[in-house]
């Protein structure tokens, strides 16, 4: 997959099927972030991601993510 930005518009699988939203940033360090403690690095990044439909904040490994055409 290509390296996603900011704003990119994004799909991944939730709990309750699929779910959309957009990237709000690249972390490439480890930090906390969407409630949780995140294990990141520039070699193994993760993704902040913002759901269109409930607001909430996910963050995932850019295997999870689905960039929208």
């Amino acid at each position: 997959m290509s390296e996603l930005k900011k704003g990119d518009k994004v799909t991944w699988q939730s709990h309750g099927g699929t779910a959309e939203g957009a990237v709000e940033k690249k972390i490439s360090r480890d930090t906390h972030a969407a409630k949780r403690d995140v294990k990141a690095s520039p070699d193994d990044p993760q993704y902040l991601v913002k759901s269109e439909k409930s607001g909430g904040e996910a963050v995932h490994k850019p295997a999870a993510l689905k960039k929208k055409k």
